[in-house]
C-alpha cells in the first residue's frame, strides 16, 4: 500500500476508534443519568406512599375490602393518626362466622345495611375479625369510621363478628384481635400507649357483649375510667 493510502487509513482508523469511544462514553452517561432518575423516583414515590400500601406481612389472613367483594366507599374523611384510642364491638347480629365464606357475605351484608340503608359512606368499622381468625378490611387504618359516637375521629374501630353476650369469641379470634392492634401500633397508626375501651363505654349500648367487655377489661391498655 502506499505511503499516503497507509497514513490516511491509520487516520480513518483512529478517527472510528474516537468515534465510537465517544459514543460508549455517551451511553454509559446516558445510562447512568437514567438510573440515578429512577432511583430517584423510587425513592420519593416509597417516601410518599401511605403505608398501607406498602408490603405489611400480616400475622393473620387478612382479606382487603376487594378481595372480600366490599363496594368503595363513597366519600373518606383522613384519620389523623396515631389514634389514642381503640374501640372493641361485636356485630351480635350477623352470629359468629367460622369459615371465610361465611365472614365475606356477612361483610357484604353489613356494609350493605351501613350504606344503603343508614346512608353512610361505608362500613362503620376499621376492620372486622372473623371467628376462624381473619382479618376483613373496613375503612382501614387511615380513615375515620362510623362506629362510636364521640370516638370516630380518634379510633381504630374493631368489632368480632358474632353474638357475645354470654358467650366469649374463640380463642383465635381473640388472639387475632390482639395481634391486629400490635401491628396497628408497629405502622405508627395506633399510639404504643393507647386505651382499649369497649363500646358501651362511649355510648349507651350493651355492646360489645358482656362476655366480650369481661374478657377486654382484663387486657392491657384497658381503660376503666372512660
Amino acid at each position: 500500500m502506499p505511503k499516503s493510502k497507509s497514513c490516511w487509513a491509520v487516520l480513518y482508523i483512529n478517527l472510528l476508534g474516537v468515534f465510537r469511544l465517544r459514543l460508549c462514553l455517551y451511553n454509559i452517561r446516558k445510562m447512568m443519568k437514567f438510573c440515578l432518575i429512577s432511583v430517584l423516583a423510587f425513592a420519593v414515590s416509597t417516601t410518599a406512599m401511605p403505608k398501607s400500601w406498602s408490603c405489611v406481612s400480616y400475622p393473620f389472613p387478612f382479606y382487603t375490602k376487594s378481595e372480600w367483594g366490599g363496594r368503595e366507599a363513597t366519600g373518606v374523611t383522613r384519620l389523623t393518626t396515631p389514634v389514642p384510642f381503640v374501640v372493641i364491638h361485636h356485630t351480635y347480629i350477623p352470629g359468629i362466622c367460622l369459615t371465610v365464606d361465611r365472614c365475606m357475605r356477612d361483610m357484604r351484608a353489613m356494609q350493605d345495611h351501613h350504606q344503603l340503608t343508614n346512608k353512610w359512606q361505608d362500613i362503620g368499622y376499621s376492620f372486622a375479625v372473623g371467628g376462624e381468625g381473619s382479618v376483613f378490611e373496613g375503612r382501614g387504618w387511615q380513615a375515620v369510621g362510623a362506629h362510636a359516637v364521640g370516638y370516630n375521629t380518634n379510633s381504630i374501630g374493631i368489632v368480632l363478628i358474632g353474638d357475645f353476650v354470654s358467650n366469649l369469641p374463640p380463642a383465635r379470634q381473640l388472639e387475632t384481635v390482639k395481634q391486629l392492634i400490635q401491628v396497628g401500633v408497629d405502622l405508627g397508626y395506633i399510639r404504643s400507649d393507647y386505651r382499649l375501651i369497649g363500646h358501651r363505654q362511649a355510648t349507651a349500648t350493651e355492646c360489645p357483649g358482656q362476655a366480650l367487655f369481661t374478657e377486654i377489661s382484663t387486657w392491657d391498655h384497658f381503660d376503666s375510667t372512660v
